[in-house]
């Protein structure tokens, strides 16, 4: 098993990795191209890439993998081999149970060891390439803006030569309002030694520029001076950083993606202390802001004794002492105007004050709880992993042993499609958990909470010989439901042991369609809905029906008689005398019919059931009338 295995594991998960590498390079290639990056910096950023790809490929390729490899000893008939030397599909998967057990721990100690480093050294350089500025690549006839305070228009560049051809440079070095112009036959841009300046040389050219007024009048408009030069040559020196410079690794260190599983605990317990200690400081606060703590004891004839004692109450939060509401109406409406309007433009500046107050600390919290946060889905992560590999093996190697095709057709269809459901389903997790609509471990282990039960179940089916994928199985099952019955199949047997004995059948056969009459005449289409739950479901009579017509079946099978074999093919395949569990009968069949939602939609299902029943025993009371016809004009039986 391990050597068939392995080697499919390392060529899936090589091939794996390399799409999503591809995948990872369509969403940066913005930020590589037209810098003028060195190889050995390509291939650092792609090494780091591929590193920090792996947690992506790795259950993808342990999917496909175990699908091609136990639908490929299906397909040999091998996986069917084993099972009949007496060796169960559990035994079969133990060495690769095994295997991807120890990968799953492998893939643990990756995630809480090496993937702190990887990703701090693969955004550190995907930040410092960022930042690094573009390679200067002129268009023609058009205004290039890259270089920082010039904006530079080329009518015609030559390739071979490198010359530029009517030039015209808009100067913002100095400030907007100090822009000067400069027009020039033709030029040559490079940049220097050390890649610090770029060298403009230009040739017979012209530059405008306006002058500082040096004295203005009050009220009085003045012309403003300008200069303007005629030259041959010009160079111009520009500041221009055109080297790549790595930025400081410590930044991402101290974030949650380069941390470990001890420091994000660490960080996660000190935060949740410094973030309880912040909401009490608040609530504190807007206790200490509210009216019961700044009202005061008015001034004046107009107070009220009765009214601030009780406040002051209130206040001193004096125990077993009874609170009185304070109208504040009577309070304002006994002051004079000019206090009225006093009184509201304080009240609406402190309001607006203390929500001013509260936004600031209600975003400080915010991104307090945020960073949290997303050490916690960094935390869960760690763990999440191992556990998805586990999860896809026992999702693919059952499925693999159950639909028997290798190769990469069926079995790639079938992974896609699945890693695609399991990455929507986590993505979906991931952000409920790092927006705050979920609790992380929630979010973080929904996509395994989905897929563990399905695993189990294939599973399941797998080691119990299930036909779950064969589509016959379904369509009969929707035949089943719509009437579109299979019909029964009988071929005349070459060695015939007991003949049947036909004087013995005849009277049987018609006992059989005076019974199908009789419920026919007895067993309506609807039946009571109390009586049909109190029985749960079950038709004793049409079951017995259906066990004296397979009886007569069986015996007349041994015919020799085409006219009889072909007739006894009419009889239908009886299976809807039983439409519920045995066990939902009496008072608990009365009970699950009293729950309408449930009862109500049960009850139309099987009263279709019966008129499809009813039909059958038509052809049951038919086919027997037609099969005497037959068997008493039979020689053997005259």
């Amino acid at each position: 098993m391990l050597q068939t295995f392995l080697p499919l594991f390392l060529m899936t998960f090589g091939i794996c990795l390399f799409i999503v590498l591809m995948q990872f390079l369509w969403r940066y290639i913005d930020d590589m191209v037209g810098k003028g990056l060195e190889i050995l910096v390509l291939a650092e950023m792609f090494m780091y890439a591929a590193l920090f790809l792996v947690p992506m490929a790795l259950p993808l390729a342990i999917l496909l993998a175990s699908l091609m490899t136990f639908g490929n000893l299906g397909e040999r008939l091998e996986l069917l081999a084993m099972k009949s030397a007496g060796v169960s599909l559990v035994r079969i998967m133990r060495p690769l149970i095994v295997t991807i057990g120890m990968i799953s721990i492998g893939a643990f100690f990756f995630q809480n060891y090496a993937m702190p480093v990887v990703q701090v050294k693969l955004y550190t350089l995907l930040w410092s390439m960022r930042q690094k500025s573009p390679e200067l690549d002129i268009p023609e006839g058009v205004f290039y803006s890259e270089i920082t305070g010039f904006n530079v228009y080329v009518k015609e560049k030559d390739n071979k030569t490198g010359l530029l051809r009517d030039m015209m440079i808009y100067d913002y070095s100095n400030g907007f309002n100090n822009a000067s112009v400069i027009v020039a036959d033709s030029g040559r841009l490079k940049t220097s030694a050390d890649k610090m300046f770029l060298v403009l040389s230009l040739y017979n050219g012209e530059s405008f520029a306006n002058l500082k007024s040096q004295s203005k009048t009050s009220g009085v408009k003045s012309a403003v001076p300008y200069r303007r030069e005629t030259f041959e040559s010009r160079d111009i020196l520009i500041e221009f950083d055109a080297n790549f410079s790595r930025t400081d690794e410590s930044f991402m260190q101290n974030q949650f993606m380069g941390k470990n599983l001890h420091d994000l605990q660490t960080y996660i317990d000190s935060m949740g202390v410094r973030l309880d200690s912040i909401q009490g400081l608040n609530a504190k606060t807007i206790f200490e802001a509210s009216y019961i703590k700044t009202l005061k004891q008015p001034e004046g004839p107009q107070t009220h004794p009765q009214e601030i004692t009780n406040s002051e109450k209130i206040a001193d939060n004096a125990p077993n002492e009874p609170v009185i509401t304070i109208n504040f109406d009577s309070l304002y409406q006994a002051q004079k105007p000019s206090d009225k309007a006093s009184f509201l433009s304080r009240a609406k500046s402190s309001i607006e004050t203390q929500k001013a107050d509260y936004f600031f600390k209600a975003a400080t919290v915010g991104d307090e709880a945020y960073k949290v946060r997303r050490h916690l889905t960094e935390w869960h992560k760690k763990f999440t992993l191992s556990f998805a590999c586990m999860v896809f093996f026992f999702i693919g190697a059952p499925l693999g042993a159950i639909i028997r095709k290798g190769g990469l057709g069926t079995p790639v269809v079938i992974s896609v499609i699945l890693f695609i459901f399991y990455y929507i389903i986590d993505n979906i997790g991931f952000k409920m958990a790092r927006d705050g609509v979920w609790q992380a471990w929630q979010g973080m282990w929904l996509s395994s909470a989905v897929l563990a039960p399905l695993g189990i179940f294939l599973t399941y089916k797998a080691v119990n010989d299930s036909v779950i994928l064969n589509a016959d199985t379904y369509l009969n099952a929707l035949k089943n439901i719509f009437g579109k019955r299979s019909g029964r199949k009988i071929e005349r047997k070459e060695v015939i042991i007991f003949a049947p004995d036909y004087k013995n059948i005849v009277p049987r056969l018609k006992q059989l369609s005076e019974k199908s009459k009789i419920y026919l005449t007895g067993h309506k289409r609807w039946i009571n809905y109390l009586q049909f739950w109190k029985q749960g479901g079950r038709d004793p009579i049409a079951e017995q029906l259906a066990m004296d017509m397979d009886e007569i079946i069986e015996e007349l099978s041994n015919s020799d008689q085409n006219l009889v074999l072909n007739k006894l093919m009419d009889y239908p395949i009886i299976n809807g005398y039983r439409q519920m569990s045995a066990k939902i009968n009496g008072k608990l069949g009365i009970a699950v019919g009293i729950f309408i939602p449930i009862g109500l939609p049960v009850y139309l299902f099987v009263t279709y059931q019966r008129k499809l029943l009813r039909h059958d025993i038509q052809m049951i009371q038919k086919t027997s009338n037609e099969l005497i016809d037959i068997i008493e004009k039979l020689p053997v039986y005259l």
